[in-house]
């Protein structure tokens, strides 16, 4: 009765993360803007060095528990084992608070060396010890996040999601009028502190939450697995997960470290290269992104459906599950496209008063198979697929590091995209075929691929010819409002038009929990 009561279906999942994402991603836009206004070019391209610092720490203390504690609560939640779940959260609590403890004393006394020697730049050095700090909380609240996640009860999560990014924001407001004027140095440090201050409070927030959601529901039954046993389940699990996040989050930094020098071979300067950098991954890479928060929802929510699912042998509800996410994912990825292609411009001079046009149309070319990459993963990690994954992202980050050292002296920011976009059209091929054979699916080219591309085709042209009036009628915001809203609507009219996505099709998807 308890199962039934608190379980939700994956639509209803999804949509609380969506909203959550959306309010997040808006929020952060504003963060950005406000940031790459104070700093620049530049210091966006400093705060960036840092961030694959932030993500290793975060690969190695939680990232495969995470998903794991998701993965083993949605099992033990489908056989009733509510003792279980407490077990298995309370042993990877233990394991990634002493990994976070271990991460911030070794970062805290390197950063000087890691900036000086690594980034070259020693205006790093504040910024790395602050934000050391975060990492035991980071660790401890992405683990309990996961074992709601596992309950497919997101609102939690998605609460939580929201007030971290509140709280970053209302940090660096408050320390901007003190700190950036003291240099870049000072800047970054003060976006450090919101990225502590949020992680501290939003664990403060998950914690009280599990524990008024045990007392709601009287989780108080012994577990029926042993503390080994509960160990083995979560090591096997999670041990793959870990060293594939942390070879991606190296071969990432990696890719950061390497990006500004080779810029620098391919005949710019060191502010130069900095800035370019700054663009694409602090500016450019953001807003593209932006649109994908659907799906990034959708992910985390497959993997608790898509094992559930297995665990009781539904391999049907797994094939319908799948065949629709796909085609939702295609629709949104292909329709993405169009639009950063239709407003480059538009979008880099009105959000950020820069010119990222070249980046922004290469990038949108990349959105399909982006956002279909972020769909694969959560499927494969519902179907215990983490091996695969692994191998799939050294493969990746093999072409783009290989494209980084080899194209990008010749060819500058164009051949880092074109290496990455050869790597995600490889791995999501891969990935797909993967699914195709463990789901028993059909690949429906028309409808996945064909029609959305024609469709978004269409609208580009249709809505390119009129968009000049519109701006000249409106104004900038108001005119990029409108265009935006324009574009949506006869993309998905046309979609209809098509037969691509109907609304059998929607109902088939809200209908299924």
């Amino acid at each position: 009765m308890v199962a039934k009561t608190m379980g939700r279906g994956i639509v209803q999942s999804t949509l609380i993360l969506t909203v959550a994402n959306i309010i997040n991603r808006l929020l952060g836009f504003g963060y950005r803007i406000y940031m790459s206004n104070l700093l620049g070019p530049e210091g966006m391209g400093l705060f960036q060095l840092i961030m694959p610092i932030y993500g290793l720490a975060w690969s190695i203390s939680c990232s495969g528990f995470t998903t794991s504690v998701s993965k083993l609560v949605a099992a033990e939640k489908a056989r009733g084992q509510y003792g279980n779940m407490g077990r298995i959260l309370k042993q990877a609590l233990a394991i990634t608070t002493s990994l976070g403890v271990i991460l911030t004393i070794s970062l805290f006394f390197l950063s000087d060396i890691i900036a000086v020697r690594m980034f070259n730049d020693e205006r790093l050095s504040m910024a790395l010890k602050i934000l050391s700090l975060s990492f035991p909380f980071m660790a401890a609240g992405s683990c309990v996040r996961g074992y709601f996640m596992g309950l497919q009860e997101t609102v939690i999560p998605a609460i939580s999601q929201v007030f971290e990014q509140c709280v970053r924001m209302a940090v660096i407001f408050l320390l901007a009028a003190t700190m950036m004027p003291r240099g870049l140095a000072y800047a970054t440090a003060a976006a450090m502190c919101g990225i502590f201050a949020g992680e501290v409070l939003s664990f403060v927030f998950v914690m009280l939450s599990y524990k008024g959601y045990k007392i709601k529901w009287k989780w108080f039954k012994k577990p029926t697995i042993s503390s080994p046993e509960s160990l083995y389940m979560l090591s096997a699990m999670a041990i793959p997960l870990t060293f594939n996040r942390i070879t991606g989050s190296l071969l990432s930094a990696f890719e950061n470290f390497m990006l500004p020098r080779r810029l620098v071979a391919f005949g710019m300067t060191n502010s130069e290269a900095l800035s370019e950098f700054g663009k694409i991954s602090g500016m450019a890479m953001p807003l593209v992104q932006f649109l994908s928060a659907l799906l990034v929802s959708l992910s985390i929510s497959l993997v608790p459906a898509v094992s559930e699912a297995m665990t009781v042998k539904n391999f049907q509800r797994i094939s319908n599950t799948v065949s629709k996410v796909m085609l939702f994912t295609t629709i949104t990825g292909i329709g993405s496209a169009g639009v950063f292609i239709l407003l480059a411009n538009e979008l880099g001079e009105i959000i950020y008063n820069q010119n990222i046009a070249h980046i922004l149309i290469l990038l949108g070319l990349m959105c399909p198979f982006m956002y279909m990459q972020t769909t694969l993963s959560g499927i494969l990690n519902g179907l215990g697929e983490q091996v695969f994954i692994f191998r799939n992202s050294l493969i990746s980050s093999a072409v783009s590091i290989g494209f980084i050292m080899l194209a990008v002296p010749r060819m500058g920011i164009v051949g880092y995209i074109l290496g990455s976009f050869i790597g995600l059209v490889i791995i999501c091929a891969l990935s797909l075929n993967k699914i195709r054979i463990a789901a028993h699916i059909e690949v429906n080219i028309p409808d996945w691929f064909v029609k959305p591309i024609l469709s978004s085709v269409l609208t580009v042209l249709g809505v390119g010819l009129i968009k000049g009036y519109i701006f000249e009628a409106l104004g900038n915001v108001p005119g990029l409002a409108a265009t935006l809203i324009l574009t949506g609507l006869t993309y998905m009219s046309l979609i209809v038009v098509t037969g691509c996505f109907g609304i059998d099709d929607m109902k088939a998807i809200l209908n299924r929990k």
